[in-house]
């Protein structure tokens, strides 16, 4: 069942139905364009959609792409053009059972797709089995956050993302905790009123959108955050300079972490009372992580290598794409195509994915880290760092987004440079800075930098 719908008591019943009766679930988002839901009917071939009415008008031209065999339509009334088997939400549920008998599976069956970002190339759907969920939930959601009934959990990032998929709907219900649902695309001024109205104690967000938070705050909207006991941080590596401004306003530690849509969750995270800034934390219990060379072989403390990770949330592998699902997968770890060190600490830092690393003076070069060096300059609001190829040589560039009310001058890029070099070694500064009033993202909020690297 394709699921095309806003967070919501739909999309949960939705999700859970179709998983109980074993079909497979296969949540998108709602606010994307017809060519990407064409791709998903064709790639997965659902036999029902369930779309909700905000998504109608980019949905019905795909249908004649790989129509399903019924269309169930939330929030929307009758007449609605199309030509093929639909019914409203209301109408479905009108002619079902008041009971649903469980599907007998096996914890290995298949229970759910999930489809990558795919910033850069086509979306892939990574196949997640029955056991995949409760994995996530034993080793992050209670061996991590100490999850409770108590808790109200508010995600921004939305259900149709592995991230969000765990925070705000399997891991509440769970425990039996409380959530709270933000339909409609998520605006700092917006979910700062929510967080004041619905007062959660667990707030999960991406590092852009903290960094939205705060800029909203410092243009003077409402704040309070004193109802949450923990924040937590994924999707990017969270820089530390935003670590320490969000600490100082609200004097909350940001638990940063690293997961992906193929491991469902997070597997490598920060601890309550333990993290430590510009850090993704140590191994989440129950998964392993490596970081290796090209050849495949452990690296030192220190070292920048490739990061591989196990655990028994891994994904069975990517829908027909067998190729790619063999290259992701060594035996039993996952390549995830991150570049990573560990500290003499057994602290994992991330650097990069591996396409975004640069090797200047034949040394390398990480993005985050001349991001955050930038990020600690009082007119910064947001930076990206890609390499440009220049006769042969590769040499960093820097995309800046400025504070409200700081306007670009001649002689801010010199600024900045001078800024960097007085952190960090000279190899590593921008050669050169531009000025953007917002840098491109994906939908779970990743800086799409293979577009600046088209710009730089």
């Amino acid at each position: 069942m394709l699921i095309v719908l806003p967070d919501s008591a739909e999309f949960v019943a939705a999700f859970f139905g179709t998983v109980k009766i074993g079909a497979v679930a296969v949540p998108v988002n709602p606010f994307t364009r017809a060519g990407d839901y064409a791709y998903y009917l064709s790639d997965c071939a659902p036999r029902v959609a369930v779309v909700h009415a905000v998504a109608l008008a980019e949905f019905l031209p795909a249908l004649q792409t790989a129509p399903p065999e019924r269309l169930v339509v939330v929030g929307a009334q009758w007449p609605v053009r199309y030509g093929g088997p639909a019914v409203t939400w209301e109408e479905w549920l009108g002619q079902a059972s008041e009971s649903l008998e469980a599907h007998r599976t096996l914890a290995t069956d298949p229970a759910f797709f999930l489809y990558t970002s795919g910033s850069g190339g086509t979306p892939k759907a990574a196949i997640h089995q029955h056991k995949d969920m409760l994995v996530t939930t034993e080793s992050y959601a209670r061996g991590v956050l100490g999850l409770q009934a108590d808790d109200i959990t508010f995600s921004v990032s939305k259900l149709f993302f592995a991230y969000g998929l765990g925070n705000g709907m399997y891991f509440p219900f769970a425990v039996g905790a409380q959530t709270v649902y933000l339909a409609a695309r998520p605006q700092p001024e917006l979910v700062l009123e929510l967080v004041v109205r619905y007062r959660p104690t667990v707030f999960f967000s991406v590092p852009t959108f903290y960094a939205a938070l705060l800029r909203a705050i410092q243009a003077g909207a409402r704040a309070d955050f004193s109802s949450v006991r923990m924040a937590v941080s994924a999707g990017e590596a969270l820089p530390a300079e935003l670590f320490e401004q969000f600490q100082r306003q609200f004097g909350l530690e940001i638990l940063d972490g690293i997961g992906s849509t193929e491991m469902l969750h997070m597997f490598i995270a920060n601890r309550p009372g333990a993290a430590r800034p510009g850090t993704c934390g140590i191994p989440v219990p129950n998964y392993e992580a490596r970081i290796v060379d090209e050849a495949g072989r452990d690296v030192r403390p220190g070292e920048i290598g490739s990061l591989w990770v196990r655990g028994a949330s891994a994904f069975a592998g990517y829908w027909n794409k067998p190729e790619l699902t063999a290259r992701n997968r060594v035996g039993d770890w996952v390549v995830t195509g991150d570049k990573f060190f560990r500290d003499a600490d057994g602290y994992y830092h991330y650097c990069g994915r591996t396409d975004d690393m640069m090797k200047v003076s034949g040394m390398w070069v990480a993005p985050a880290e001349v991001e955050n060096a930038l990020l600690g300059h009082p007119d910064v609001a947001e930076a990206a760092v890609v390499g440009k190829n220049d006769h042969g040589l590769t040499h960093p560039v820097a995309f800046v987004v400025l504070r409200a009310g700081v306007a670009p001058s001649r002689e801010l890029p010199q600024q900045l440079q001078a800024f960097v070099r007085a952190r960090l070694a000279s190899y590593k500064v921008p050669q050169q800075i531009h000025f953007v009033t917002e840098l491109p993202k994906t939908a779970t909020g990743k800086i799409q930098r293979y577009r600046l690297r088209e710009q730089a």
